[in-house]
């Protein structure tokens, strides 16, 4: 049983492992008021899964991941950081870059991280900003792990700094070894263990044990590793190629994208940063309730609407943010949930695609989120269908793509599988999510 504790709902797939059929899904509302077992303990019960059928699960309940970058210079280390935690599955609540400050600690607590990422320097470069933020952070008290990415040749010095201060740290390698060329899954590893060690008990979202025993990961990093394995296949099967996910959630609006480089991509590493071909961006001002308004917003600065019709618009939008579960009960309602789920995966998608991939061979395009897992065929192909035919965003959209809906949530499940039953996952994203991709 494959399990993922959302914020809103708890969905949970029952898998043949021996050859990864889907026998059955379920999903109920989280139980976060009282005890999240709860809604798992419903959803095993829906499945008619016993005791004696074992059962991973993911997690974004209780705000997900709240990551916090300390790092030497905002174009460089820091932005390496928070590229990073994107790939963890991680929502990045702080960055700070220099040294830091009473000013920026105070920053740094405001934003209630569950855990800080603290970069600096090239592997044998600067070590004076590095060095300085870990005395920082020792000093400040802020109760929570720290992963060190940074510069290794004083590796050795920043996690004696910070566990003489009584900090949990976990070192890592340099997300930014070289000048140009990052290095995300040595802390990615890191990240995951932080959230599956700390974060989980630490949110107070069950009583029970068996609940930190289940979780695997943040629901993003599994949905990626998903992702990745649809892309790239096993040792036994062939991927699919390159990726692109969009899931329309109710306060984000994440986007997935696992491509390969060619041409000059290949050879090359960029000047500061390179391009992350394997990553993750959260649009937290695009979501269809909690953050409806924020939609508006963005479709006018992206010249997707007209002043009038963002004024007409928005009534609906401030409903659905005070209201964050409230059901659409009319033909008008659910309309306007189409039409702010096609505006957030517009602006989401451009956000994404101009970070400087080439999506243009993306092979397969993904949609995901409750608007399009309970609508018809042809709102699904309207909601996504700016991910193929976005021509005035201002990137180069996919040519020959095909498009699927993750109704089943089936891509968390695989990348809950993936470690331990590799076939069977990619069996399961075969048989319950590619036989029912169009023609965009």
């Amino acid at each position: 049983m494959c399990i993922d504790v959302g914020s809103t709902f708890t969905k949970a797939a029952l898998v043949d492992v021996d050859g990864g059929a889907l026998l059955a899904t379920a999903s109920v509302p989280t139980t976060a008021a009282t005890d999240v077992m709860e809604g798992i303990d419903r959803c095993r019960a829906m499945l008619g899964a016993g005791d004696d059928v074992p059962a991973l699960a993911c997690s974004s309940a209780g705000g997900g991941l709240r990551l916090a970058v300390v790092g030497y210079e905002r174009a460089i280390s820091v932005e390496a950081g928070r590229r990073v935690g994107l790939c963890a599955g991680a929502r990045t609540a702080h960055v700070a870059s220099g040294p830091l400050g009473e000013d920026e600690l105070a920053g740094l607590r405001a934003s209630r991280p569950d855990v800080v990422l603290l970069a600096g320097g090239t592997d044998g470069g600067n070590a004076e900003i590095l060095l300085h933020n870990a005395a920082a952070l020792a000093r400040a008290q802020l109760a929570v792990p720290v992963v060190a990415a940074g510069n290794v040749e004083v590796l050795d010095e920043v996690v004696a700094v910070l566990e003489a201060a009584g900090v949990t740290v976990y070192p890592s390698a340099n997300v930014l070894p070289v000048i140009g060329r990052l290095d995300p899954l040595p802390a990615r590893e890191r990240i995951r263990e932080v959230f599956i060690r700390h974060v989980i008990g630490g949110k107070g979202l069950s009583v029970r044990d068996d609940f930190r025993s289940l979780v695997r990961a943040a629901t993003p990093d599994a949905v990626l590793v998903g992702v990745e394995l649809l892309a790239d296949g096993t040792s036994g099967a062939a991927g699919v190629g390159d990726v692109l996910v969009v899931d329309v959630g109710g306060a984000t609006t994440d986007v997935y994208s696992v491509v390969a480089p060619r041409g000059e991509d290949a050879a090359l590493h960029r000047e500061v940063v390179e391009v992350l071909w394997r990553s993750r961006t959260v649009e937290g001002d695009l979501g269809v309730r909690w953050n409806a308004p924020g939609i508006l917003d963005a479709a006018l600065t992206e010249r997707l609407l007209s002043a009038q019709q963002a004024a007409a618009l928005r009534p609906a939008a401030l409903r659905r943010a005070a209201e964050p579960a409230y059901v659409a009960g009319s033909d008008q309602e659910r309309e306007t949930d189409v039409r702010l789920a096609e505006l957030a995966v517009t602006v989401a998608l451009r956000r994404h695609a101009r970070g400087g991939k080439d999506l243009r061979e993306v092979m397969l395009v993904v949609g995901s989120g409750g608007v399009l897992r309970n609508a018809g065929e042809a709102i699904r192909a309207r909601v996504l269908r700016p991910a193929v035919r976005d021509f005035g965003g201002g990137w180069p959209v996919p040519e020959h793509a095909r498009t699927v809906v993750d109704a089943s949530y089936v891509l968390a499940a695989a990348g809950l599988l993936a470690e331990q039953y590799p076939q069977a996952a990619a069996g399961l994203l075969r048989s319950a999510l590619l036989g029912s991709a169009w023609t965009a």
